[in-house]
């Protein structure tokens, strides 16, 4: 019979028996509710709401049962119906009377909100130290190739030249973006609702704080409605994890067009790529491919949990016993993917020659001669216009706008003198870009010092 059979005349069935357990999900937090479960003990002991002897019996039973279970020798049943059951029956069995002590002032539902705090305070952390090895890898890519010049895009299309450095560190401030929305969700998490009961707080004389205090949590949460129907901060990891995962999709994205043989930009160590079972000449980059793919699936762990959320009345509902399978999913493929892109970027050779060729190709030279024009006191929506016949001058003779004569660009404005030719030249174009946040040498490196400054900070912090 389960645990509330007091009440009923029969049992359920097999079929709801399974239906109902959680324990083959929630199993996976057995260190979090024996952690809560030893806070409670020990406070109820303090209290002088159970015998000091009792709650020692307990917290040495709930040791042990830690010990089979990490030793591989503890048999989960689902007849226990959760993780709960499972520890408090090893318990009992353990220590005796002392063991159904345990339970005295709590109920499952504020034990389990304690049990997905601690669970998602730790998640939270594991990610952060994921998070910031990437960005290592990738600021490891940007010092390593500090003058190497490659196309900037948009629309996919070839727009201005800019540093591979600087691009690397696009992704930094992304990441470092994920880290605080991380840190966030660790914020939200770091309340105790323990003490809160089923829903309306308890007639016995608990110490809230001092299991708060003993479990690491900063605050009591101060309604105990609230308490154990609130899964807001699992929302906020779920959140900051398809965020992440979105932006980690994005990068394997180019990765996979970066190591195509049009761009031929990269080459992926043979660590991260597969073969074909016909074709023996392909590299493919799988893995990229399965960080993008595996974006889907976080993302759908966070509409899953928002939905089960949108409608329910307070306190605590069965609809509940959804909210951690999707964010332990979301939780484990974020931190597997963070693992995987930093093994790419760290072990991908980059191939300078191959990014210069193609900034050479598509007029990426045409803003800044729009510019030159303007400097010089043209309007530069004229500018604009100008330039924009030198390019389908270009297209018709099929060449690029440093192929043209000086009589060419004299043609179009008497503005052109000979020291057009500069406003060509790549390095140049690239090194003029001197505003705080562009694509010059000088500019990149300040951000580069700025964003080792703030991994640094972000390092220290976890």
């Amino acid at each position: 019979m389960a645990l509330w059979s007091g009440r009923f005349t029969e049992n359920v069935s097999e079929f709801t028996q399974r239906f109902g357990a959680s324990l083959p999900v929630d199993k996976a937090l057995y260190a979090q509710d024996i952690a809560g479960s030893k806070a409670h003990a020990a406070m109820l002991g303090s209290a002088g709401v159970i015998a000091q002897a009792d709650a020692d019996a307990i917290v040495g039973g709930l040791e042990r049962v830690q010990e089979r279970i990490e030793a591989g020798k503890f048999a989960f049943d689902i007849n226990d119906e959760d993780i709960h059951m499972s520890v408090e029956r090893a318990l009992i069995a353990d220590v005796g009377d002392a063991g159904a002590r345990l339970h005295t002032g709590r109920s499952r539902n504020d034990q389990v909100a304690t049990d997905t705090r601690l669970f998602a305070k730790q998640r939270c952390e594991d990610l952060m130290a994921a998070n910031v090895a990437l960005r290592q890898a990738l600021v490891k890519q940007a010092e390593e190739h500090p003058d190497v010049i490659m196309p900037g895009y948009t629309h996919l299309q070839h727009a201005q030249p800019v540093l591979f450095a600087h691009h690397m560190l696009a992704y930094v401030w992304m990441l470092a973006r994920d880290f605080e929305r991380l840190a966030a969700a660790r914020r939200a998490a770091d309340a105790s609702p323990l003490g809160a009961a089923a829903l309306a707080g308890t007639t016995y004389p608990l110490d809230r704080q001092m299991t708060a205090a003993s479990l690491g949590f900063s605050r009591v949460i101060p309604n105990s409605l609230d308490a154990v129907s609130d899964r807001d901060f699992l929302l906020d990891l779920s959140y900051a994890c398809s965020v992440s995962c979105m932006h980690l999709s994005r990068l394997c994205e180019e990765i996979v067009l970066w190591s195509t043989a049009e761009f031929d930009f990269i080459e992926l160590s043979d660590a991260f790529s597969t073969g074909s079972s016909i074709m023996p000449q392909k590299k493919n980059p799988d893995f990229a491919e399965l960080i993008r793919g595996k974006t889907g699936r976080v993302v759908g762990d966070l509409v899953a949990l928002l939905v089960t959320m949108k409608a329910l009345p307070l306190a605590y509902n069965k609809d509940l016993q959804e909210d951690k399978e999707g964010a332990i999913d979301a939780a484990k493929t974020l931190e597997d993917c963070l693992v995987c892109a930093a093994g790419m970027i760290e072990t991908m050779a980059v191939k300078p020659e191959s990014m210069r060729a193609q900034a050479k190709k598509g007029y990426l030279a045409a803003t800044d001669v729009a510019d030159y024009l303007a400097k010089k006191g043209m309007p530069f929506r004229r500018a604009h216009e100008v330039v924009g016949h030198l390019v389908l001058l270009c297209e018709q003779r099929g060449c690029d706008l440093d192929d043209l004569a000086l009589a060419d660009f004299q043609a179009e404005s008497d503005l052109f003198e000979a020291d057009i030719t500069s406003a060509l030249d790549l390095d140049a174009i690239v090194a003029a870009r001197t505003t705080e946040g562009g694509t010059g040498h000088a500019a990149v490196a300040e951000q580069l010092a700025l964003a080792k400054q703030v991994l640094a900070a972000d390092e220290a912090a976890l």
